[in-house]
């Protein structure tokens, strides 16, 4: 249960805002299973279904291969994971122009390893003779490379290299030569590069064989020697991040779910950055913030391609994880995650005292406050009509307009957020009940420990989203304090997510 203490100050103030005036009126009040006024934009989830055929012909045209090109200086730091792709719409990264894109702020890989030891070979190099020609990767999820003594193929001390950094799982070790840089100016005067990976290539993707002018005329083009690729033959699930939770995977199924958002491309398979993603997508004007997302590979023709990251409103799970592929493209190494939400019964759906139309002032999830002479100021009812989504809602403002004092509405119990966290709170709010008229006055306070974050003047509105960022004390109270019968307001999927 809230604190007495917090409880008894949160009483104290809403005995403060309360207004005493009473208002008479001849609309049926809620209590009394009142008819709304006739707008419904309650949750439809209609079109909402993951739109697969998007995703598929975006992956025909995104270009996200890459790796060391004859101009880059080695030891240079793992690139922050970019966007390549948003909703079918190329990023300039995604466009194969340059690797620079949106940046994430973290890198963490899916395929790191268990252990820095354990590699087996992919692939063979085709000689070192005069005339053996041979290509580097271009491929996925590329890191950085370094430069390895010319004295001896050093294979050992590529992988070492691989082990030390962190989503390596793939490296390739190849002969460079007539490049300038190599020759002459970067400090290592080596030939022989490293490669890393955060995915695994083949053979198939030997695609880089040089062929450019790098050192004056009459020196030859560049060219490759010996590009052999080594990969980790352990690896683990990536961490999962923070404010979330994995609800399935990995599988070689992608979602096909109802509260679809839309999707990004990621440049390797980051399960921080699609998180960032999700936290960061605008919401849905019907179904509110982003609640999930579902990671995975795109294998077409057996080469890695992108990294799916689709973001829904509505939890997902593996049930809906159906769709493996089309044609030539193949879902791997999926996963879903879930978005915690700190607020318990965010939704009303926990009460469920009848089968059709009741209500309570409280319950084990959620206490309504009302301030004598008030009467059920605040309160939560199982109705379906009332709810924005299933069939619980709460209702502020006297439910049998009894009275026009203004209710609250707050958790049974602290929040278990963490001091100094930043989090946001969503809710939906509807004030259409009684009518343009009535429900003018209607309003609502968002109080966060007491102290009101915002105040909301809607007047008459539909279903309508709202969110608000706060900081964390640790154990936080929340609460909502608003309605004034006739202007009654409905509050619905409520949220609180670490931003």
């Amino acid at each position: 249960m809230v604190a007495s203490t917090r409880l008894s100050a949160l009483v104290a103030l809403i005995a403060f805002l309360a207004p005493r005036a009473a208002v008479t009126t001849t609309v049926i009040p809620p209590a009394s299973q009142g008819q709304v006024d006739p707008v419904d934009n309650s949750l439809d989830l209609s079109g909402t279904t993951t739109d697969t055929d998007a995703i598929v012909s975006t992956v025909s045209v995104v270009s996200q291969k890459s790796g060391p090109t004859d101009d880059t200086p080695p030891n240079q730091p793992v690139p922050a994971t970019v966007v390549t792709a948003v909703d079918g719409r190329l990023t300039e990264a995604g466009s194969g122009e340059t690797r620079r894109g949106i940046s994430m702020r973290s890198t963490s890989g899916e395929f790191s390893k268990r252990t820095t030891s354990g590699y087996e070979l992919v692939f063979s190099g085709t000689g070192t003779n005069s005339g053996d020609r041979d290509a580097s990767i271009q491929g996925t999820a590329y890191l950085t490379y370094k430069l390895l003594s010319n004295a001896t193929y050093d294979v050992d001390g590529c992988l070492e290299f691989c082990s030390s950094v962190k989503g390596c799982v793939f490296a390739n070790i190849y002969y460079e030569f007539n490049n300038e840089l190599l020759d002459f100016v970067f400090n290592e005067k080596s030939n022989l590069k490293c490669a890393l990976y955060a995915d695994v290539h083949t053979a198939a993707e030997k695609t880089n064989s040089g062929g450019q002018q790098s050192e004056p005329s009459p020196a030859g083009l560049t060219y490759i020697q010996q590009s052999s690729g080594y990969a980790s033959t352990t690896l683990v699930d990536p961490p999962t991040p923070d404010g979330y939770e994995l609800v399935f995977g990995p599988s070689n199924g992608a979602n096909n779910a109802p509260g679809y958002m839309g999707f990004a491309f990621l440049e390797k398979y980051d399960v921080n950055a699609c998180s960032q993603l999700c936290n960061t997508r605008n919401a849905d004007p019907n179904g509110g913030a982003c609640q999930y997302f579902n990671i995975w590979r795109a294998l077409v023709n057996g080469i890695p391609t992108t990294y799916t990251c689709s973001m829904y409103f509505l939890v997902a799970d593996g049930s809906t994880a159906v769709n493996t592929g089309q044609g030539d493209l193949q879902v791997t190494f999926s996963r879903g995650y879930r978005r915690k939400n700190f607020v318990f019964d965010g939704g009303f759906e926990g009460y469920t005292a009848c089968s059709d139309f009741c209500f309570t002032s409280s319950y084990a999830n959620w206490i309504g406050i009302s301030v004598d002479p008030g009467d059920l100021d605040a309160s939560i009812f199982f109705f379906a009509p009332y709810a924005h989504a299933g069939h619980g809602s709460a209702l502020l403002g006297s439910a049998f307009d009894q009275d026009g004092l203004p209710g609250t509405l707050t958790p049974a119990s602290p929040l278990k957020t963490v001091a100094g966290q930043h989090y946001t709170i969503t809710f939906f709010h509807a004030s259409v009940y009684s009518g343009r008229t009535l429900e003018a006055a209607a309003f609502v306070q968002i109080l966060w420990n007491g102290n009101i974050v915002s105040t909301i003047t809607p007047g008459y509105s539909a279903w309508t989203f709202y969110s608000f960022d706060v900081v964390a004390k640790g154990n936080d109270v929340l609460a909502f304090h608003g309605g004034r019968a006739p202007a009654w307001s409905f509050l619905d999927d409520i949220c609180v997510f670490l931003t």
